[in-house]
């Protein structure tokens, strides 16, 4: 399965995460993932390293037209004015031009999304930023967000992985023609110890980290892995050319719990849909 590309903004559907990747390490690991063929990344304001994502960028050599390029903005600052303040720190620390795609990291418990989806509406109408889109949105959320914001919803990037149960949400996503993309998808490395896909990725001459990638990508999903060991890119991008029998994938739908949620912070968790 070669990377497709996902959704009206075209998203490559397989990417590198950054999340909590070391301080002086992330412009290496970018630099390296681009210079293997990935042409997606993924930050956020609150991993504290866009200085980083933007050098690793700029050193890779690869031209800025074909990497797409995310980032994320915490609801403390889904304020009108304070969101378009993060937006231009993040495309001053960034330092590469512009956004691929803005995510909303979480739906802010405080301030409505008729204040903060106007101000996204303007940085892209503005060339500032390509596409918009939310992360850790629930239905209910999609929904009203789909009747504020003029541009359309490219994506909503949620916690997805063998473990968890999402398929109340997959099924709305779907309904309403909103990409998806799967962070977490190692759920934490709980992957690598379960014994179905130890033995399916024995099947494929694979590892467990690139069956359940395998299985995201071929649910029509966009996957981020993460990794700080530049040795296991190659690994993760070859995730892309596993081709899982329905069988397989049967199988690992079937390893979903009713509590296997890992990422839920009380302070901004919304009331989840599973």
């Amino acid at each position: 399965m070669p990377i497709k590309h996902i959704g009206p903004a075209r998203i490559p559907n397989l990417g590198l995460g950054t999340f909590q990747t070391d301080a002086g390490k992330t412009a290496e690991i970018v630099e390296q993932a681009l210079k293997e063929g990935y042409r997606h990344i993924d930050t956020a304001q609150a991993y504290g390293n866009e200085a980083e994502v933007g050098e690793g960028i700029r050193a890779s050599g690869v031209p800025r037209d074909e990497i797409f390029l995310t980032t994320k903005i915490m609801p403390d600052r889904h304020a009108a004015d304070d969101f378009r303040k993060a937006a231009e720190e993040s495309l001053e620390a960034l330092d590469v031009g512009h956004i691929d795609l803005l995510l909303l990291h979480w739906p802010s418990k405080s301030v409505p999304l008729k204040e903060t989806l106007p101000v996204l509406d303007a940085l892209i109408d503005e060339g500032h930023v390509r596409f918009g889109g939310v992360s850790n949105f629930t239905i209910a959320h999609l929904e009203e967000a789909k009747s504020v914001m003029n541009h359309p919803i490219a994506a909503n990037q949620v916690e997805f992985h063998p473990f968890v149960d999402q398929r109340n949400l997959m099924a709305a996503l779907d309904a309403m023609q909103i990409p998806w993309e799967a962070y977490s998808p190692l759920a934490r490395g709980n992957v690598l110890q379960d014994d179905t896909m130890k033995e399916i990725a024995a099947a494929h001459d694979a590892n467990p980290a690139q069956i359940s990638v395998a299985w995201i990508l071929a649910k029509g999903g966009v996957a981020i892995p993460k990794t700080a060991n530049k040795d296991r890119l190659a690994d993760n991008l070859a995730s892309a050319q596993i081709k899982l029998s329905d069988d397989e994938i049967a199988r690992i739908d079937g390893l979903r719990q009713g509590n296997g949620r890992l990422i839920s912070p009380d302070n901004m968790a919304p009331d989840w849909d599973d």
